[in-house]
């Protein structure tokens, strides 16, 4: 099988979409399963869902899936729409990222240059603020260790 269409991609990101809805309000994997199916003789709507599971079965005339492979479909739909999200949300916080880098560019380098030029302690002490808050966004500090100390317990008299 090969890559579906535009209108069929569109169709499976709804899917997932659905999937993810449907669990955040509590409906368990089967229902969630048997509501996107494509073959309506097992959909809880009783109206095949465009791009449902299935879909491939039902157009040849086959029999539907069982249980276990749309509660399968269910968990992968909702696994795969998690997983976009969140390569998603990671590329706007990168992009994001990298526009705040170029604003504290702009401000170290009016603070350092007053800094080196005039020798203006208020000058270094935000040059330093603008290289600290840089390394903690980038993620360039170190993290502190932590040492854990316990006591040994004392024995009940």
């Amino acid at each position: 099988m090969g890559r579906p269409d535009k209108a069929a991609r569109a169709a499976i990101a709804q899917r997932r979409a659905d999937a993810i809805d449907l669990r955040l309000a509590g409906v368990d994997w089967l229902t969630v399963g048997r509501k996107l199916a494509a073959d309506p003789a097992i959909n809880s709507d009783r109206i095949a869902y465009p791009q449902g599971y299935g879909i491939d079965r039902y157009k040849k005339g086959l029999e539907p899936p069982a249980d276990d492979q749309l509660i399968n479909a269910a968990c992968k739909d909702v696994r795969q729409a998690l997983k976009e999200r969140t390569t998603e949300q990671d590329e706007n916080a990168d992009e994001l990222r990298a526009v705040e880098n170029l604003r504290l560019d702009r401000l170290f380098f009016v603070a350092y240059r007053q800094a080196v030029k005039d020798g203006d302690l208020p000058a270094i002490d935000r040059a330093l603020r603008i290289m600290e808050r840089r390394a903690r966004m980038n993620g360039l500090d170190k993290p502190a260790k932590t040492e854990i100390v316990t006591r040994p317990l004392q024995a009940a008299s």
